[in-house]
């Protein structure tokens, strides 16, 4: 075995031990599959397949940080196995352009500048992402149409059209020597999608006629029985909400959910209302996918958002990002009375239309009970059908494995659950056997051949952490001393010495945070002086250092906190010479 860095990139700040993982290449006529990230964990979707001298990287997407990320901004995949091995990365396939497919790829390419192909929506988003990187000249970015070979080495790559909640949602088809391997992305069977595009079932039944050997199905619903509901059904209920709301209307989704603000569009015309766009990620999509021809809209129904202030309320439809919390989006700012030019008045519906993401399920609440408080009428999936899911439930995955017929099946995209049952489902129909069908993890490999296949071996593979412009490790110290910090608060002991380096008769300064309230607070930060002081004034203070001073200063002061409030805060001790 050969040792495996961790990835690390210029700023990152990282402290971990090395990872361990198997270096050489497939054995023999084998295929090796290789999560990354999106097994066991929603978001953050990546999946490595190796044949041969060739890798393909499929996704590259991002997960929202948990409560207990303190400062976390975006959460990565961790591609240290990719960096070993990246003069055999042939290409980073991109299946739809939401963000958990998407949004690592700026952060993946300063490390392995290797090719990127997308279908012509996700390309589009993916060049507005770029650019605020200011990445778009460094970047190999290519468009790809569906059914349009192209050639990676050994292996032959095509794309086919699959529903999803957005436009241009592709799966893959990717030929190896031991056949076609079909990777679904996100889908589910839509029968009237708002695009108009259906999922190519036809091209699906021609390649399993071939014989497929590895089918990577989307789970992400694998426990809901049943079908998805049709996106249609989201534009009837758009279309009565619009229609009949008294004043003005908010939808928040999903900055890249293009075609649910095609709904927003269309329901408004219809019912005379303009509509404006509000938060950055949203205006620089909707920008794009206008000028792509993705969003349609009549003359005059797209205005700027300083143009509804001369509108009457219901005239105007808001389309905002926010619907998953995020503390910095536009309708959690609206939610506390902090955006500059949108706030809440009696009269005021407003439609979360997204289903919270594991983990995110405080900070949309906290949102809607903000609203809720400011007079507004707040619809959103648990009261009213504003939001469908883009993915399969269990007939569909039926049909899915029933129309592919693989060899072997490895479901993919969801939480450890969800992969079992999708997984449990497949030998259940009998099209494949329980020793073909694997449910994997981030960081396992499997070998598959003809003769069968076996998890060969498993690396470590956690998450990359970015917080504003650095990239940091969540075995990190910076991280240990936010999670401390999080739990008992911190105290600040300031103490003057003079030029000599002893210590001044006048009295310290105690600062403390997070620690002490109320009327206890005076009277222990009081004992806590003289603590302090003692601990100061000794008779070895002539000879001795700050640095042991100081040690003893936070040890007798954390030991007198603790007896005190039972917290264990984060000390400093401030040497200040005068």
């Amino acid at each position: 075995m050969q040792q495996l860095r961790r990835w690390r990139t210029r700023g990152a700040d990282t402290d971990d031990a090395d990872a361990t993982g198997p270096t050489d290449k497939p054995t023999g006529d084998s295929l090796r599959v290789v999560p990354l990230g999106g097994l066991g964990e929603i978001g953050k979707n990546m999946m490595a397949l190796e044949y041969g001298d060739d890798i393909v990287v499929i996704d590259a997407g991002v997960m929202f940080p948990e409560e207990d990320m303190p400062g976390v901004d975006l959460v990565l995949p961790d591609i240290s196995y990719l960096l070993e091995r990246k003069e055999r990365v042939r290409a980073i396939l991109i299946t739809h352009g939401h963000e958990d497919h998407t949004g690592a790829l700026p952060y993946v390419i300063q490390r392995m500048n290797v090719p990127v192909y997308a279908p012509r929506l996700a390309h589009g988003l993916i060049h507005v992402k770029l650019r605020e990187h200011r990445m778009v000249r460094q970047t190999e970015l290519h468009e790809i149409e569906p059914g349009e070979p192209l050639q990676l080495g050994a292996l032959n790559v095509e794309f086919f059209r699959v529903c999803h909640s957005i436009p241009d949602a592709m799966g893959l088809i990717i030929r190896t020597g031991l056949g076609p391997v079909v990777h679904t992305g996100d889908f589910k069977m839509d029968h009237t999608p708002v695009d108009g595009v259906p999922t190519d079932f036809a091209r699906l039944a021609r390649l399993a006629e071939e014989g497929v050997f590895l089918l990577l199905s989307d789970s992400t619903y694998a426990e809901i029985p049943g079908y998805t509901p049709s996106e249609t059904v989201v534009s009837d209920a758009l279309d009565r909400i619009i229609g009949d709301a008294p004043g003005r209307v908010m939808v928040a989704t999903f900055a890249s959910l293009i075609s649910r603000v095609q709904q927003v569009i269309d329901a408004a015309s219809k019912h005379g209302r303009r509509v404006a766009v509000a938060g950055r990620s949203m205006v620089d999509n909707v920008a794009m996918a206008t000028k792509m021809g993705y969003l349609k809209a009549p003359d005059g129904v797209l205005v700027r958002l300083s143009d509804t202030k001369d509108l009457p309320p219901d005239r105007v439809v808001l389309v905002t990002t926010g619907s998953q919390g995020e503390p910095t989006s536009a309708l959690s700012r609206i939610s506390k009375g902090q955006h500059p030019e949108i706030k809440v008045t009696a009269g005021d519906t407003i439609v979360v239309s997204a289903t919270p993401i594991p983990g995110n399920e405080v900070g949309v609440s906290k949102t809607i009970d903000n609203l809720v408080r400011q007079g507004a009428q707040v619809l959103h999936s648990r009261n009213a059908l504003v939001h469908v899911h883009g993915h399969a439930a269990q007939e569909e995955l039926k049909l899915m494995l029933r129309l592919v017929q693989p060899r072997y099946f490895v479901p993919v995209h969801g939480e450890y659950r969800h992969l079992a049952a999708h997984a449990e489902l497949a030998r259940t129909l009998g099209v494949v056997s329980r020793e073909d069908a694997f449910v994997l993890e981030d960081g396992d490999v499997l070998e598959l051949t003809e003769e069968g296949g076996a998890i060969i071996d498993r690396f470590p593979c956690g998450h990359i952490f970015v917080t504003g412009k650095r990239l940091r490790d969540p075995r990190s110290r910076v991280f240990e001393e936010r999670q401390r910090l999080s739990r008992g608060g911190v105290v600040v002991v300031v103490a003057a010495i003079d030029s000599q380096g002893r210590v001044l008769s006048r009295k310290p300064e105690i600062v403390s945070s997070g620690v002490i309230e109320g009327k206890q607070r005076a009277q222990v930060l009081a004992q806590a002086m003289e603590t302090v002081v003692a601990a100061l004034r000794t008779e070895e203070e002539a000879t001795e250092g700050w640095d042991t001073v100081s040690a003893r200063v936070k040890e007798r002061l954390g030991s007198f906190l603790y007896n005190e409030t039972g917290q264990r805060p984060t000390i400093h001790a401030v040497a200040v010479e005068v």
